[in-house]
């Protein structure tokens, strides 16, 4: 069925190209980049959303004809355009790459070797922070730059990250890696030691839903590997066996606010998905990931998952957990734009972070009341137990 509609929409497509090349005879003088205006749309069809699919193709004109170049992760896009310049006979010469690189060979998946790894905009260390991924989480490795790989996170966001938080896998020690034994990181903080006790030598520091391989246990603590081979201890008290864990989840609206009472002061971070540091929605991430589901990264994505709950400021009908999110309405002129995003907690109050993770309320005769907020309200989402593309369930999935 998915191939039968990808066929219409490229037929389609390539009904289109007499128009954009000028071809239809109707008097009108042909576009000045008529390549340029086929490149444009079918990114639009294909990779709307730049933060989960990659269609980063250019055209340079020369006296021979055109050079396409580039990258992309749809071979249906790189099909499409192939076809559309074939059948308007248009010279071409194509350079643009199919990720994952062919220079990676096999070792296109990897495993996060780092507390928290900084993933960004560019392969740069000035670029903007994007988003991050904790220890233990698997990626998908698209592309390397120098010391830089282009990662895909489970909930599908694309990034650079540097090679010191990454451990490349071939498909032989990808399965080695997936299929050990883990153990989660279930504090907000803490460490983990060269030996079975907490005097003993620090070897990392760990976050709340890292992961790592259990490979033994004493009476207090459990032995662990990182995805690099190194070996530590980590206390009892702090973890859990990650099947046990998975297990045992109540999915209920109580541990969503219980996990989210633990991360009140954590500083806000732009692009901030730990609990060294959230931004409004890495903060809600955060909170459902330690409850078993793993949600779009950015508010503008969260909001399109799920069921609406309210979007008339009637709070009454919110559950603790729900997603409420803030931003500007749109008018004929604008489109919507979510800007703002925070959770339900009951009592008229829900908590976000803003500054850093705080309480508000909606009751204006509250303390806490929250009159900027309240004002760029736009609706409420219900994400918890609910059936959707872009919500995956740690007790369906094997993710790690």
């Amino acid at each position: 069925m998915y191939h039968g509609y990808l066929h219409l929409r490229t037929v389609c497509l390539l009904l289109l190209l007499p128009l954009i090349f000028g071809a239809c005879g109707t008097g009108t003088a042909p576009s000045e980049d008529p390549v340029g205006m086929l490149l444009d749309s079918i990114k639009k069809q294909y990779a709307p959303d730049q933060r989960v699919a990659l269609f980063e193709v250019e055209s340079i004109r020369t006296p021979q004809g055109h050079i396409l170049k580039g990258v992309t992760d749809r071979p249906e896009a790189l099909e499409t355009l192939r076809e559309a310049m074939k059948g308007q006979e248009v010279a071409f010469m194509d350079s643009i790459e199919l990720l994952p690189a062919a220079s990676l060979a096999d070792k296109t998946q990897g495993a996060i070797k780092l507390s928290v790894a900084n993933i960004r905009s560019r392969p740069a260390h000035s670029a903007e922070l994007v988003t991050q991924a904790t220890l233990g989480m698997p990626v998908k490795i698209l592309q390397k730059k120098g010391g830089w790989y282009r990662v895909q996170t489970p909930d599908r966001y694309l990034g650079w990250m540097d090679d010191g938080g990454l451990q490349p896998m071939d498909p032989a020690q990808w399965e080695t890696w997936k299929s050990a034994e883990k153990l989660i990181f279930t504090q907000t903080y803490g460490s983990s030691h060269a030996q079975a006790h907490p005097s003993s030598q620090r070897v990392t520091d760990l976050v709340a839903g890292n992961i790592l391989q259990l490979v033994s246990q004493t009476d207090s603590h459990y032995q662990v590997e990182y995805p690099d081979g190194r070996r530590a201890f980590v206390e009892k008290a702090s973890a859990k066996p990650y099947g046990e864990w998975r297990s045992s989840l109540p999915m209920d609206r109580e541990a969503l606010v219980a996990t989210s009472m633990t991360l009140l002061g954590v500083p806000y971070l732009w692009g901030g998905t730990s609990t060294k540091g959230v931004d409004c929605s890495g903060f809600t991430k955060t909170i459902y990931f330690m409850n078993g589901m793993i949600i779009p990264r950015d508010a503008s994505q969260q909001i399109h998952q799920g069921s609406l709950v309210d979007d008339a400021k009637a709070f009454d009908r919110l559950l603790p957990g729900d997603l409420l999110f803030f931003g500007k309405k749109a008018t004929d002129s604008t489109a919507e734009r979510v800007i703002h995003v925070g959770m339900w907690i009951g009592n008229n109050q829900y908590i976000h972070s803003a500054g850093d993770v705080h309480i508000s309320s909606v009751d204006r005769n509250s303390p806490n009341w929250d009159p900027y907020n309240y004002d760029r309200y736009l609706r409420t989402k219900r994400l918890l137990n609910q059936e959707d593309p872009g919500l995956l369930y740690l007790g369906e999935e094997q993710i790690f």
